[in-house]
């Protein structure tokens, strides 16, 4: 009797949490075009065609055809917490094949350039991090669980991974996220004539914009615009880019399984520069070169 009691509950749990479901909103499968904020989804959605809009817990959804694919519009919105969330919901409700973002980012290595694109082969959230107490002017002790050999800390930041769960009901504890390689493999044939010099203010970059496939991204809630961290994290992490967002859609595609890559154009220097931010006069020369990469690959993709 008990063990037949114990199906039952267990039949009812499953069938009320079937009925509670959220529904699947469009079952085409579709690779899912993230932009953070509105200027840099801007030249995505004026050049898609049959959108179909969807507006879930407030955000919108757009299903559309865009270079021949189709595709999932949507804003993340700005910082982790906002992108890890609207990532899995795109994913709970719609059916999605993979992942693309588009977006600007601050520029950490010397060698990219305002307007360059850059595609990392991986991400990692540099804010996951102790703050260490101080125990003498200018040194900190970290508790004891942390690892104090795993990166260089930056005063009282200690930086350490992130511990998630894993399918089989265990854990694992990492960094970084890898991008899908073959995604990256077709990011790295994308022409650079595809990208824009000039904005609709006769605003020029100093070089032609280059598309540059490889080495690590950075993401932290942080909007990072300080000369001293940015090197650090250059020298800690040989880092390109930092932004605010990607590493967590990173994270939620690897929990997930789901293929993922993002294009980041430099609209700043993240604090690389002699005098003021440049992310208000670059920005838009930025997202259209992030989206105008992002379109690219969407062609170079088999149907």
């Amino acid at each position: 009797m008990k063990s037949f009691k114990v199906q039952l509950v267990s039949a009812l749990l499953a069938l009320s949490a079937a009925v509670h479901a959220a529904p699947v909103l469009d079952a085409t499968t579709r690779t899912a075009v993230v932009s953070a904020f509105g200027p840099e989804e801007t030249l995505l959605l004026s050049q898609a065609s049959d959108k179909r809009e969807y507006r879930v817990n407030g955000v919108r959804f757009a299903t559309a055809q865009l270079e021949g694919q189709p595709v999932l519009l949507f804003m993340s919105g700005v910082s982790m917490g906002n992108a890890a969330m609207n990532t899995q919901l795109a994913l709970d409700r719609f059916n999605v094949s993979r992942i693309v973002f588009s977006g600007i980012a601050g520029g950490v290595d010397d060698r990219l350039r305002i307007g360059d694109v850059a595609v990392p082969r991986r991400w990692g959230n540099y804010a996951e991090a102790i703050y260490a107490r101080e125990t003498a002017p200018g040194r900190y002790a970290p508790p004891p669980y942390a690892d104090p050999a795993a990166r260089a800390n930056y005063g009282m930041i200690h930086p350490r991974d992130v511990k998630l769960a894993t399918a089989d009901g265990g854990s694992e504890t990492r960094f970084w996220f890898e991008v899908d390689p073959e995604l990256l493999r077709l990011a790295k044939d994308l022409p650079a004539d595809i990208l824009r010099g000039c904005d609709a203010a006769k605003r020029c970059l100093s070089a032609p914009p280059r598309i540059v496939a490889g080495g690590n991204g950075l993401s932290g809630p942080i909007f990072m615009d300080n000369a001293g961290y940015r090197d650090y994290l250059a020298k800690t992490y040989q880092a390109q880019v930092v932004d605010m967002e990607t590493a967590a859609v990173a994270q939620v595609a690897h929990a997930n399984r789901v293929p993922f890559i993002a294009f980041r154009s430099l609209s700043d220097l993240a604090g690389g520069s002699e005098h003021t931010n440049e992310m208000d006069t670059f920005m838009q020369i930025a997202a259209d070169n992030a989206a105008n990469t992002v379109r690219a690959l969407l062609r170079a993709l088999k149907h």
